[in-house]
C-alpha cells in the first residue's frame, strides 16, 4: 500500500427558496427577498462543500455528522459546521489544498459577492483565499433553478497530507 498524496471529493446541494428566510451562501448573507430552506441555516454552498470533504475522505454525507434529527443542529451556523468537518479531515491526517465551488441561481445575482464569500470559505477551509475559487451561473431559465424556486451548489475538494501543507501558500 502506497503513501496517499492526494484525495478529491464531489459535493452537491439543494435547498428550496421560499420567503422569511435570509438568504446565506458561503457565510454571507445575500440580500434578497427570499432565503434558502434548511434544517440549519440552509447555506447550500457550505453543505456542498462539506459533502465534498466527506466524500474526499470516504466518511459518507453530512446526514451523517449532523442529522436534521438532532435539534442542535437547527438553524445551525454551517460556516461552523464546515469548521467542524475541516477539523476531522486534519484529524484524518489532511488538510483542504483547495475548492473550486459553482452556486446555481437565476436571482440574485452573485457576482458582487463572490469576492466575500471567497474570504469567508477561504478563513473556514484554512486556506489562502486563492486557492478558493467560487463562480455562479443560471440555467437560462431552464429547471427548478431557473423557475426561481431554489439554489444548487456543486464542489470540489482536494486534500492533501497534513504534512504537506506549507505548499499550499
Amino acid at each position: 500500500m502506497g503513501v496517499e498524496i492526494f484525495k478529491v471529493g464531489f459535493g452537491y446541494d439543494v435547498h428550496r427558496l421560499v420567503e422569511g428566510e435570509t438568504l446565506i451562501l458561503g457565510g454571507v448573507t445575500v440580500p434578497y427577498e427570499r432565503g434558502l430552506l434548511g434544517y440549519s441555516d440552509g447555506d447550500v454552498l457550505a453543505h456542498a462543500i462539506i459533502d465534498a470533504i466527506l466524500g474526499a475522505l470516504g466518511k459518507g454525507d453530512i446526514g451523517r455528522y449532523f442529522p436534521d434529527s438532532d435539534p442542535v443542529y437547527r438553524g445551525a451556523d454551517s460556516l461552523m459546521l464546515l469548521k467542524r468537518i475541516v477539523n476531522l479531515a486534519r484529524d484524518e491526517g489532511f488538510t483542504v489544498n483547495n475548492l473550486d465551488a459553482t452556486v446555481v441561481a437565476e436571482k440574485p445575482k452573485l457576482m458582487q459577492h463572490v469576492d466575500e464569500i471567497r474570504e469567508k470559505l477561504s478563513s473556514a477551509l484554512g486556506v489562502a483565499v486563492h486557492l478558493v475559487n467560487v463562480k455562479a451561473t443560471t440555467t437560462e431559465t431552464l429547471g427548478f433553478c431557473g423557475r426561481e424556486e431554489g439554489i444548487a451548489a456543486y464542489a470540489v475538494v482536494s486534500l492533501v497530507p497534513a504534512a504537506q501543507e506549507g505548499a499550499r501558500a
